[in-house]
């Protein structure tokens, strides 16, 4: 006899006795047993969302006062403009820098920075691979490299020791990127730029009204450059800022931003820059707008710090990770799944939660930044790059690699926060993912 013909004897003279003495509970555990296999909305159950993820307007009587106003004016040119003086002061009020330009756009704003901190000719800068590709065309135009560092696997910002470890003779400044709103480690960043004479630029397009240890993104590197584009927290269409306390750098802001002249004190053209000038009816629109920034960054600050308090707990997610003394303001949520803890892939788990009525989508942008076509094949200018050509780089994108970052887009998933939803609806988002995540549990 074998050791299971035993013990399954042994199990049914067990069952049987049960059976005999419990009857009425064996006919119980049978109605459980006929019960689906999955209580999932995909499934036919009940959606763990129950509320509306709500909307609302951005833009109403605030915006039309500011652009009746402008209507009034004689010029809707920005220098020395009312509406520009107005975005202008109401920006250092909650990013207090001495200087500040505006500009028309967030790209517009990191190639006046990069412009300001004299990065040219095969220099290289050091910066994320998972952001717009606004980040780095303006260090392309400058005809210096960028470099990408690898992330944080929970936080999507920068991981500090991999920025160091690509610092080499030619590495001349940091474009620091506030991915989703979270701030990077700028302490860390600061430190390191100033033990290697570097610059720090801070990307905050994605981060408006965030802090990191309570004091505002954008003031704690040397330049900060802010987007004003259709889908940031607040907007003028599109447009940006850029702005500095650094008496090397933010003297140059104007002058780089428009077209190289000194509009201060005039002594012709000595030096070469493009047209990024923002117009008055922007600049209206964009100072009606930051009267509304702190009620929005503080609601989605604390809308994504629920959601992570409810979901930190599950073996098979990683949630979006924030510095206790931080506050991200949550441009989105992503957070990771763990494929090893579970019984499907992203795109199971992402069908699953819409179905629970949870606004969500797999992944963030398709590949890193090196992965693109126009990166692979080094085609920036007319199909060539005269940087490499005149061999003043050696990087090669098609062969560059950042592990923690490819494996993020491979397992991230975003929800979306905004300012009108409830806690009702996230604490629903929270439910959702906690039962797909048990669900599938391996």
């Amino acid at each position: 006899m074998s050791e299971l013909d035993s013990v399954s004897r042994r199990q049914f003279v067990a069952g049987a006795s049960t059976l005999l003495l419990a009857g009425t509970a064996q006919g119980a555990a049978e109605k459980t047993a006929a019960k689906p296999s999955s209580d999932l909305a995909i499934d036919g159950g009940e959606k763990a969302v129950k509320t509306a993820a709500g909307s609302g307007r951005r833009w109403g009587d605030v915006e039309r006062q500011h652009l009746e106003a402008m209507l009034e004016q004689n010029s809707l040119f920005y220098w020395q403009g009312p509406q520009t003086k107005l975005f202008i002061e109401r920006f250092k009020e909650f990013c207090p820098v001495k200087y500040a330009q505006s500009c028309s756009s967030g790209t517009a704003a990191i190639h006046i920075a990069v412009a300001a901190a004299g990065i040219g000719l095969g220099d290289e800068v050091i910066t994320s691979p998972i952001t717009d590709i606004g980040t780095v065309i303006g260090i392309l135009y400058q005809q210096a490299v960028p470099v990408f560092a690898d992330l944080g696997a929970g936080t999507y910002n920068l991981d500090v020791a991999d920025v160091e470890r690509r610092i080499t003779p030619k590495t001349k400044a940091i474009i620091a990127v506030h991915l989703t709103g979270n701030p990077c480690d700028l302490d860390a960043l600061k430190a390191l730029a100033d033990r290697h004479n570097l610059i720090l630029i801070e990307d905050c397009a994605q981060a408006w009204g965030a802090k990191s240890r309570g004091r505002p993104i954008g003031t704690v590197g040397h330049i900060g450059c802010f987007s004003l584009q259709n889908s940031k927290h607040v907007t003028c269409g599109d447009g940006g800022i850029v702005g500095s306390s650094d008496e090397r750098f933010g003297p140059l802001l104007q002058k780089f931003g428009d077209k190289g002249g000194n509009r201060v004190k005039w002594g012709g053209f000595d030096a070469f820059a493009t047209n990024y000038r923002m117009s008055e009816p922007q600049a209206a629109v964009a100072a009606a707008q930051l009267t509304r920034l702190e009620a929005i960054a503080a609601k989605r600050a604390k809308l994504g710090n629920l959601l992570t308090e409810k979901i930190a707990d599950l073996p098979s997610i990683i949630p979006h990770q924030v510095h206790p003394e931080d506050r991200a303001v949550y441009w989105f949520y992503m957070f990771r799944i763990r494929p090893e803890a579970l019984r499907c892939n992203r795109s199971v788990f992402t069908k699953a939660l819409l179905a629970e009525g949870a606004s969500v989508s797999g992944g963030y942008i398709k590949v890193p930044l090196y992965g693109e076509p126009v990166f692979q094949n080094h085609g920036f200018f007319a199909g060539r790059w005269p940087v490499k050509e005149m061999g003043l780089t050696t990087m090669d994108f098609s062969k560059h690699h950042c592990p923690e970052v490819e494996a993020i887009l491979a397992s991230s998933i975003r929800a979306t926060i905004n300012e009108n939803m409830s806690e009702e609806y996230i604490l629903g988002v929270a439910a959702a993912i906690r039962k797909v995540a048990q669900h599938y549990a391996a």
